[in-house]
């Protein structure tokens, strides 16, 4: 379960909007509503991104695809390890029928 935010979207959302419209420093901005610099600085970074001012970030899309890719990568590699340790048992299994 995800931690609480500690800011409302709305205010964020509002808090870039006046970034991009007045070209006020961040941290001014985020003083003036009462918000961490960092938080509305990453947020910010996050908006360029996604509206194609920072080609050098991944955009909102782009890094859920990659969460989705990730988690997907760790459940076939958590199955092949279930596959290996199946397989190991079985063959010992079968080695043991053999007459040697």
């Amino acid at each position: 379960m995800p931690r609480p935010r500690k800011y409302p979207e709305e205010l964020l959302d509002r808090g870039v909007r006046v970034v991009f419209e007045s070209g006020r420093p961040i941290a001014h901005v985020a003083k003036d509503l009462g918000i961490t610099p960092e938080v509305l600085r990453k947020r910010v970074r996050r908006a360029e991104a996604d509206n194609g001012l920072r080609p050098d970030l991944p955009t909102t899309a782009e890094r859920e695809e990659i969460r989705e890719l990730r988690r997907e990568v760790y459940e076939l590699r958590r199955a092949n390890e279930i596959l290996k340790s199946a397989s190991v048992y079985f063959a010992k299994e079968l080695d043991a029928d053999r007459p040697k």
